[in-house]
Parts: structure tokens; C-alpha cells; sequence
């Protein structure tokens, strides 16, 4: 009888590990997905043809393993997309013989340029931040002479015992540029003030970058050179698929059923059984009510951790307690349709009808709740129905699913939106043409509530036998995309053998050695 591993989550870890299961070894995968579609906080949701991307994915790793699985689902352009050819623009294309033409195949990789900003003061500001003519003008010498001051302090003084991501902040940037660029954003993220995050946030999701970083890349930059080991925040060039990150995530799925897996949509995990330390079966349920069971020998989860313990039996009360008090933030995104957008382009990348050529801008300004706004059209031409004519932008909103945010009826809150974007100057409101909002919950887990007892979670978990933990929600670490995939496939290597400690799993996105060399 063959073997077979029960995935909960049909996100990029869950797919990737029924992918790598499927190709490398006799096992059978079951992916049990609670949503209508694949892809997790990664997929691609349409809307009249005009696809939304769920904040933003860039596909770029210092990973060689990840890149080239990626590209092994989706090949990298051969020939140039629309928008560089309407503008004469010249990506980097693949010279692999057949390597797909965007133009006439939908199975392509596109190469996409990186240009992300801080909206403040009605005006942008490099991120990240560069200290540059442009940011001197935008805050003034004084402000700048203060950020300065408080840069050296902190060298000479820094904070010892670096408890909060406030303090992490603050030793890295100093206190001024920590409270004009930072904080702000942070708390919108969050919803809580940065000296209750914990400082470990930082150092997985700023890592490397301090103010030496950024004076370092600047005068990298200047000479021309190109340093093979650079910081993910300093990337200027990325891939993206044709039809956002939704659409490799589908491509992964569909490998999977056609080498025999089965995907189950719409089945949420309501139980699992553990018998003498192993998980046996698990419970779901379906959209339309009915309750099903599936056995299996293997069992990897990417389901929220909180979710997951509140779902076993004879769980310590210490652990289920612990788990209990894990904190996400959920997600909200309208997606606007318009004419014209107000902001223009001042750089010297060319784009269609000059619009800003930003992928996304963080949004700084403090009279408005919106966080990030992602411009569609410079991820991919292809996401937007009429790229020639129209902007296609997502609004982005953090929120707990009490709030007004989340509550709000679709209607009320997409006025919402427009009437904060035409508030800061992003676009005007005659010029919206339509509007779709859509909601995302636990797309953040957090690094307060009971986070810092997390570590007895994670002893508990793994020692079940036969259950791995991979993925965002399943670590309970605000992972990227590379960092899923790359703890999915270190999960199957401890199936198969191929490593004998689960540490390399959890390791994905802690040692210092990834963020800042490439790792195969």
C-alpha cells in the first residue's frame, strides 16, 4: 500500500511539498485547501479580468534552489512583454532555446523592474531610504541634521538589550529616522506600538539593512559594481508571471494533479487524531457542510499554528494556553480601477502614459489609515484588462477582524478607500471607473501576544512523529514567498531522509548566512 502524506494548505509550502513529494519520491500527497482556490495569501484573485495580487510578491531569492525551481514551472521571457515594447525598453531576456514570448504564451516568467518608495509629505522618498539630494530636499536640512544627530547617538550609545523592534529600529537607523520613516508604518501594520513587537521581527524582516547598508549600496551604486551578495531590500530587477504570483501557484497545482495528487478545495480542518505520538487522520469540512476523514502516515501542516493545536486531542494545557495567545493581523485590499492617477512619474524609468513607476508605495502619511498601495500595471501588463488606458491599483489595509476595517460591508468601505486615496493626493475621485474589495484573515502572525513562549509550541509539535510544520501561518514567522517554498522543501528532505534534523526547517530564515550570501 502506497505511502501517503496529508498536506493541510494549498499555499506555496503546502503545494511546493506535494510537488517535491510527487517528483522525488512514491509518496501520494493530499492537499486539503479550506478556500475555492490555490495559492494562500500568494494567489491571484480576477476582477472583470483585471487580477488582484494579495501584497505584492516579488519572485527573486538568495536561494539558487528556490530560483530555479521557480523558473522550472515558469521559464523565464524569451522575447520582450507588451509594456517594454510599446516603451523600447530591454529586459533581461532568457536565451535558453525556446524560452516562451509573453506576447503568445502564458506560461512565462517576466523579468519586471524594482522601484518601491515611502509616500510622506505628499512627496516620495526613497526605500530604501537613501540618504540622497532628494531626501535632504523632501525633509530639510534641519530635519536631516537631526537624523544625523540621533544616527551618531545611537552608534556611540546604542540600546545593550535589544528587546523590542523599537529598540532593533532605533540601533539601526537612530530615533529621528526611526520616528519619520518607521514607526508609523509599523504600528499600521501591526495595530500596536513597535516597543511591544518583539526585536526578532526586525531581524527577520529588515535583517541586514542599517544606515552603514545603506551608505555602503549608495556608494556600490555609484561605482557602477555589482556586489554578488546584496541585501533583498537593494534589488532592482525581479521575476513575476504573466498573471501574478496566483498564476505559478496554479501552474504547481495543476503539475500536481497531472502526476497524480489530489488537491481537495473548499475542506476546512476541523480535527486531527494523535495516537501514541502520531498523527492518524483528519477531520474537514466541506463549504456545503458535510464532514470527511482522511488517514495517512505522513502530515504536514501550513495551517495558523493557533488553529492547528485547538484542532488535536490531549493537548498540555501549557501548549494549548501558549497557543491560544498567538496574535495575527488580517487583511484588507481594494482594488481601484481608474482613468489617471494624480501622482507622476518624476524618474527617469519610461512608463505608459508617464504614470509612477513604482510596484508598490508604503504610505507613511499619518492622517490616513491605508498602509500600501500596489500599482498593478508595473508588475505585469498583463494583470490589468486595458493597460494602454486604465490603472489598476490595490489600496492595502491591516486590520484584526474586530475592527471597522474588517466589519465594514463591501460598499462602505470601498468609499472608504477611495475617499483616504483622493485625501492624500493618489488619484481624483472622477477618475474612479470601478472598484472590488476582498479580505484575507491571518495573512500576518505576529510577534507579540504569547510569541515569546513560542519555542514550547515548537518543541511540542515536533515531537510528533510524523507531523512537520512549513509555511507562514504553519511557523508562525512572517516568512517570504522563498522562505514557504524553501521550508517546504527542507520538510521533504527530512521525509526522505535526505537530512536528519528538523532544525533545518525551522532554521529557513533565522541564520544569518541566508540573508546575506546566496545559499543553494
Amino acid at each position: 500500500m502506497a505511502t501517503k502524506a496529508i498536506i493541510i494548505g494549498a499555499g506555496p509550502a503546502g503545494l511546493t511539498a506535494a510537488y517535491e513529494l510527487l517528483t522525488r519520491s512514491d509518496i501520494e500527497p493530499i492537499v486539503i485547501e479550506e478556500n475555492s482556490f490555490v495559492g494562500g495569501i500568494s494567489a491571484t484573485l480576477d476582477y472583470k479580468n483585471n487580477k488582484i495580487d494579495m501584497g505584492g510578491h516579488r519572485f527573486f531569492s538568495k536561494s539558487d534552489r528556490v530560483m530555479s525551481w521557480w523558473l522550472n514551472i515558469l521559464p523565464l521571457q524569451g522575447k520582450p512583454s507588451a509594456d517594454d515594447l510599446i516603451l523600447h525598453r530591454t529586459p533581461k531576456l532568457s536565451s535558453l532555446p525556446g524560452a516562451p514570448n509573453p506576447q503568445k504564451e502564458d506560461k512565462v516568467m517576466l523579468q519586471r523592474h524594482r522601484l518601491s518608495r515611502i509616500y510622506y509629505l505628499k512627496t516620495f522618498f526613497d526605500y530604501p531610504v537613501s540618504l540622497n539630494m532628494n531626501t535632504i530636499k523632501g525633509l530639510g536640512l534641519w530635519r536631516m541634521f537631526k537624523i544625523g544627530c540621533s544616527y551618531l547617538k545611537a552608534l556611540v550609545f546604542p540600546i545593550k538589550d535589544e528587546k523590542s523592534l523599537q529598540d532593533f529600529m532605533i540601533n539601526r537607523f537612530g530615533k529621528e529616522l526611526y520616528l519619520t520613516f518607521f514607526k508609523d508604518y509599523t504600528e499600521k501594520l501591526w495595530g500596536i506600538d513597535c516597543a511591544e513587537i518583539s526585536a526578532e521581527w526586525g531581524a527577520q524582516r529588515i535583517k541586514g539593512i542599517s544606515i552603514l547598508k545603506v551608505l555602503k549600496q549608495m556608494f556600490v551604486n555609484m561605482t557602477g559594481k555589482k556586489s554578488k551578495n546584496i541585501e533583498t531590500s537593494f534589488i532592482d530587477s525581479f521575476y513575476y508571471p504573466k498573471f501574478g504570483p496566483g498564476h505559478l501557484w496554479q501552474s504547481v497545482a495543476d503539475e500536481v494533479k497531472a502526476r497524480g495528487g489530489k488537491i481537495c478545495l473548499n475542506e476546512k480542518v476541523v480535527g486531527l487524531t494523535l495516537k501514541n505520538g502520531k498523527i492518524v487522520a483528519i477531520q474537514t469540512q466541506t463549504s456545503d457542510g458535510k464532514s470527511k476523514t482522511y488517514t495517512g502516515d505522513i502530515f504536514i501542516s501550513t495551517m495558523p499554528v493557533k488553529d492547528l493545536i485547538k484542532s488535536l486531542n490531549d493537548v498540555p494545557t501549557k501548549v494549548a494556553k501558549i497557543a491560544e495567545g498567538l496574535m495575527y493581523r488580517d487583511f484588507r485590499v481594494v482594488g481601484v480601477l481608474l482613468n489617471k492617477l494624480k501622482l507622476k512619474n518624476t524618474t527617469a524609468f519610461k512608463t505608459i502614459n508617464n504614470i509612477v513607476p513604482d510596484t508598490w508605495i508604503y504610505v507613511q502619511e499619518r492622517d490616513v489609515k491605508l498602509g500600501r498601495i500596489q500599482v498593478f500595471n508595473n508588475w505585469s501588463p498583463y494583470m490589468v484588462k486595458d493597460f494602454q488606458n486604465t490603472v489598476w491599483i490595490g489600496l492595502e489595509y491591516f486590520c484584526n477582524e474586530q475592527d471597522k476595517i474588517w466589519t465594514d460591508d463591501d460598499k462602505t468601505f470601498i468609499d472608504f478607500a477611495i475617499e483616504e486615496g483622493y485625501k492624500i493626493g493618489i488619484f481624483a475621485k472622477e477618475d474612479v471607473l470601478d472598484a472590488y474589495t476582498h479580505k484575507v484573515k491571518k495573512a500576518y502572525p505576529a510577534y507579540f501576544g504569547t510569541y515569546d513562549k513560542f519555542a514550547v509550541v515548537k518543541k511540542y509539535v515536533d515531537g510528533i512523529d510524523n507531523l512537520y510544520l512549513v509555511g507562514r501561518n504553519g511557523m508562525h514567522r512572517y516568512n517570504n514567498m522563498d522562505h514557504s517554498t524553501l521550508a517546504a522543501m527542507k520538510a521533504v528532505d527530512c521525509i526522505l531522509g535526505v537530512c536528519k534534523d528538523r532544525e533545518e526547517i525551522w532554521s529557513v530564515n533565522t541564520e544569518a548566512e541566508y540573508h546575506e550570501e546566496k545559499q543553494n
